[in-house]
């Protein structure tokens, strides 16, 4: 647990914490025009506070109130060999902004990283969100600068003929 100032607080979110969380998630993707599924978040906060070799999450409070959230995942690496991290979510209130949350909330994940023995952390984040890109520079992170493009979507559903999905050339 990481004390701020005498009213701040980051401390390791608990099961009676799953609300508050998704209180917080939409807020996060209410910002970027992402709608959010309640029920899915609510599971998976669920699901990842009930295993934690899937990771952990961190709640900030300051005054007693929600002021934001981090979320670590975990995955094996073939490239390091070892497991590496994923900041999955990093979240703070407007209001609570520019007052250190986000860096105590990333200094938790950070430390947990480390007693994990990972050896690698990821984090997407927008081009044009300066802060967030700066706040993740003084941890020592930096864009793919080789050529990289990141990729995803969703696993189909079972039964469905991927190769069928695979664009023509």
């Amino acid at each position: 647990m990481t004390s701020l100032r005498p009213t701040t607080v980051v401390r390791r979110a608990t099961r009676s914490d799953v609300g508050t969380l998704v209180d917080l998630m939409r807020e996060f993707y209410a910002e970027a025009n992402y709608s959010l599924d309640g029920k899915r978040a609510e599971t998976s906060f669920l699901r990842l506070l009930e295993n934690s070799e899937l990771g952990c999450v961190w709640l900030a409070e300051c005054h007693g109130v929600a002021a934001g959230h981090a979320v670590l995942t975990l995955r094996y690496t073939m490239e390091h060999g070892a497991l590496g991290g994923h900041i999955d979510d990093l979240f703070v209130k407007p209001e609570f902004r520019r007052q250190r949350v986000a860096r105590a909330l990333l200094s938790e994940l950070f430390d947990e990283c480390g007693r994990r023995n990972c050896k690698s952390i990821y984090v997407e984040v927008g081009d044009r969100n300066v802060p967030a890109i700066e706040l993740y520079g003084h941890f020592g992170l930096a864009p793919f600068d080789d050529g990289r493009v990141l990729f995803h979507g969703a696993l189909p559903r079972s039964g469905v003929n991927r190769a069928a999905k695979k664009p023509t050339q």
